[in-house]
């Protein structure tokens, strides 16, 4: 049974469509990132209400990391994955399978704008059945052919 996937995926959250024999079916993650809300102007400042920006900064790609490896997760069995979306979250997702190692499935990127779910199902099931089967072919090995000179003796 060949399961293929796409998932349309920004920060905020990813819908997954699972292409399998028997049907389509649809899974949404959210990522629970929250960005931190600024208060009202009539509000009086104590030393702890500052956090430093990298702190921020790294819990957020902390929490994106979570929310990367959770979809990660989902994807298993897959053997090909189609990811679309309008921002960055689609190429830190493939960075994000890169580093994982995960060698067996074949991963396409491609822009696309927010779609409601039924667009999304039928642009992925669209994309597998034009996109044609890729197989993964370990290099042929190419046989040196070692030439021997023989050496001609020179009289003097």
């Amino acid at each position: 049974m060949s399961i293929k996937v796409g998932v349309w995926i920004d920060h905020k959250q990813a819908i997954m469509v699972l292409v399998k024999d028997a049907g389509k079916e649809i899974k949404k993650i959210t990522s629970g990132i929250e960005t931190p809300v600024r208060s009202g102007a009539n509000h009086s400042y104590t030393r702890n209400d500052f956090v430093p920006e990298d702190r921020l900064e790294r819990k957020l790609d902390s929490q994106l990391q979570k929310f990367y490896d959770e979809v990660i997760v989902s994807l298993k069995g897959a053997e090909s994955l189609l990811i679309l979306g309008p921002c960055e979250a689609k190429g830190q997702l493939h960075k994000r399978l890169k580093s994982k190692k995960i060698r067996s499935l074949l991963v396409e990127l491609e822009p696309a704008d927010k779609m409601t779910d039924r667009q999304l199902a039928a642009k992925v099931a669209q994309h597998f059945i034009t996109a044609p089967v890729k197989k993964s072919v370990a290099p042929k090995k190419v046989a040196m052919m070692v030439t021997t000179k023989k050496k001609t003796a020179k009289a003097n």
